[in-house]
């Protein structure tokens, strides 16, 4: 009795030890948006793209830097903060023809499950809420490397990722019709995000 004991004392300690190395492996960095952007373009009259990108948002990610390993990934973004550097189109944008950032002031991400493509590479997939519906976006990326300290003390760490989505998904249905027959506004927007991190004291 007193050996069987002893094995589920020593399981257990074993367990709780594991456990907590799991855990301090695992570190919060979150999102320096003095040195990231967060993008996206979408096509203008068939002919070409027009870009853009927030300038308001706050985010984390949560991962093991030497394992390379996710656990979290999240972000929310305030949608007046759009910029195309245009004010009369920017306008339009935070209109209930796109945006309407009065009824709906933020769009969030969460990163519900990812796979590893390559060393640095990844591909995740989350969800992603705009205008109050909510669908599954793939984000693709990488690790772009870490630096352990910078002249501030701080560590960082960056990623690029890119994704897509389609506007019409998400009830942003606004466009007029050129005459040959192509839209004013392309209904896929490309997601483009160069994101650097500071890892949370």
């Amino acid at each position: 009795m007193r050996l069987m004991l002893s094995r589920v004392l020593i399981l257990l300690t074993s367990t709780l030890i594991a456990t907590a190395d799991a855990r301090a492996a695992t570190e919060r960095y979150n999102v320096d948006p003095d040195h990231s952007i967060v993008g996206f373009s979408v096509v203008h009259m068939v002919i070409s793209k027009t870009t853009g990108r927030f300038k308001d948002y706050t985010g984390f990610i949560e991962m093991d830097p030497d394992a390379k390993t996710l656990k979290a990934i999240e972000a929310v973004i305030q949608t007046a903060s759009i910029d195309t550097n245009h004010v009369k189109r920017d306008t339009h944008l935070r209109s209930p023809d796109f945006f309407h950032v009065e009824k709906y002031p933020t769009m969030t991400y969460k990163m519900k499950s990812y796979e590893k493509l390559g060393d640095n590479q990844y591909r995740a997939k989350g969800d992603l809420t705009l205008l109050g519906v909510t669908k599954e976006v793939v984000l693709t990326g990488t690790i772009n490397g870490l630096v352990p300290k910078d002249p501030m003390g701080n560590t960082r760490a960056g990623f690029t990722a890119h994704g897509k989505i389609n506007r019409q998904d998400f009830g942003m249905k606004w466009s007029k019709t050129l005459d040959t027959g192509g839209l004013v506004v392309g209904d896929d927007v490309d997601i483009n995000l160069e994101i650097e991190v500071i890892k949370q004291k």
